[in-house]
């Protein structure tokens, strides 16, 4: 059984919103916001995430006493659950996890997650808040990244059925990295991820390196081409062509 309670809604603006209110008012960790629909859902750096009815559309709450350096780590959770559930329902799709916390089918966006916490007090945050969307049916055209949906794949799904592999993988994911430290999650997710010559769109400049690991605090870790490395901490990747 499922340690997640899933609140089911037919419409909302947001899930994640909808979260950080209950954490605000006390909500104990677990509770799973699923909308059918959002109508101002949106993604990292405040971008509008299109959010139709037949997507999968939840935000995860979670209370883990850490400091907000740590909160990282459950987003690469997340994201391995979430390849994981793709793989449950497309067993033969070619999955890879985009940096920070994208998940790629087939070499396209399939889902993207945007993470939220409490202001840190004495250094703890209070709660956490995880969005992910998922493409089951529908995907939006003329995104700065090409997007995909299971549909588009051929391979229809409830997102109900997909939310429950999804939560259930999470489970797994949120022990390993509680029992065993983000060290054995960064193993698990650099196993999957996009890696090579990429571009980052950084808040002022863009700049490519070669992309092979990220570092013990989640950051990006970018060769460039003098040798030298650089830690990212956020920004947009892309592949460069070969």
């Amino acid at each position: 059984m499922s340690a997640y309670r899933i609140r089911e809604l037919a419409e909302t603006k947001s899930t994640n919103d909808d979260a950080k209110l209950a954490a605000e008012k006390g909500e104990p960790e677990g509770l799973v916001i699923w909308a059918k629909k959002q109508t101002t859902g949106r993604g990292r750096h405040g971008r509008i995430w299109e959010s139709p009815e037949g997507n999968l559309y939840a935000s995860i709450l979670l209370r883990p006493e850490c400091a907000p350096a740590h909160a990282p780590g459950y987003g690469f959770a997340a994201s391995l659950a979430i390849r994981d559930a793709v793989h449950a329902v497309v067993p033969g799709v070619y999955v890879k996890l985009k940096w920070p916390n994208d998940v790629l089918a087939d070499g396209k966006k399939i889902s993207g997650m945007l993470l939220e916490a409490a202001p840190a007090k004495k250094g703890v945050i209070d709660w956490l808040v995880i969005g992910i969307g998922v493409n089951v049916n529908y995907h939006p055209d003329n995104m700065i990244y090409p997007a995909i949906s299971l549909q588009a794949m051929l391979a229809p799904v409830e997102p109900k059925i997909l939310l429950d592999h999804l939560l259930e993988r999470f489970a797994h994911w949120k022990e390993v990295l509680e029992n065993q430290g983000f060290s054995a999650i960064r193993t698990a997710w650099l196993e999957h991820a996009q890696k090579g010559e990429v571009s980052v769109r950084l808040a002022d400049r863009v700049i490519e390196g070669k992309f092979s690991d990220i570092d013990a605090d989640g950051n990006l870790m970018l060769q460039l081409a003098d040798g030298s490395n650089k830690a990212i901490a956020a920004g947009d990747v892309f592949p460069l062509s070969p």
